[in-house]
């Protein structure tokens, strides 16, 4: 797996389905510079079972997310037509309808091999490329600040849901660090107190907590 905290997040420029039903060619995370920091999440497959709880928690939380400054992404290895196919499903027939914020068509998996999430790999020999492992993503997740760089990532095994509260704790935190300079403890929520960076300032803390 890539450790991607501190660089620059991989580039791509792929199709998307955006606002639940709208195609978009040359899709990418650039449109965001400068402007937002960007939750972008991987799941393995469209019409699975874990999956649409993830996307319709995080359809649930998106003005949370927006209030922040946070733009919502997510990718699978699906195309574009079975993503509009997933979005333009009702809930009670295992669809995601009413999702509006954008999903990567990520067909050729090159976006989840560049981010390390790709659960297997390729391999050649005697001239034939095989694969070992299962052709679809980790339940990454990766936290992208304003300058596009990854701040924050977490990757889940298949059968394991990810924590929307947590990626929004996550983005608190981001914004309190870049706003007030100061460092965030364990188990920091917002509306609490941070650390300041010096030896007495952290002594101080601890001994009153």
């Amino acid at each position: 797996m890539k450790v991607l905290v501190g660089k620059k997040a991989p580039h791509f420029s792929e199709e998307a389905v955006v606002d639940g039903a709208e195609f978009v060619e040359n899709f990418s995370l650039n449109q965001y510079l400068g402007k937002k920091n960007v939750v972008f999440f991987f799941y393995p497959l469209d019409f699975t079972f874990v999956c649409p709880t993830e996307l319709i928690a995080f359809q649930e939380k998106l003005s949370e997310f927006e209030k922040r400054g946070t733009a919502v992404v997510a990718c699978s290895i699906d195309s574009k037509y079975s993503h509009w196919s997933w979005l333009n499903t009702e809930k009670n027939h295992g669809g995601i309808k009413g999702v509006k914020y954008p999903i990567v068509a990520d067909c050729s998996k090159m976006i989840a091999m560049n981010y390390g999430v790709l659960a297997g790999e390729y391999s050649f020999e005697d001239g034939q490329i095989s694969f070992e492992g299962n052709p679809v993503a980790y339940r990454g997740l990766f936290l992208i600040d304003k300058q596009g760089v990854v701040r924050h990532q977490i990757i889940n095994d298949l059968p394991l849901g990810r924590s929307v509260d947590e990626a929004l704790r996550m983005v608190d935190a981001l914004n309190f660090h870049e706003e007030f300079g100061e460092v965030c403890p364990a188990n920091w929520n917002a509306g609490k107190e941070g650390l300041k960076t010096t030896a007495i300032d952290i002594a101080a803390y601890l001994t009153n907590n």
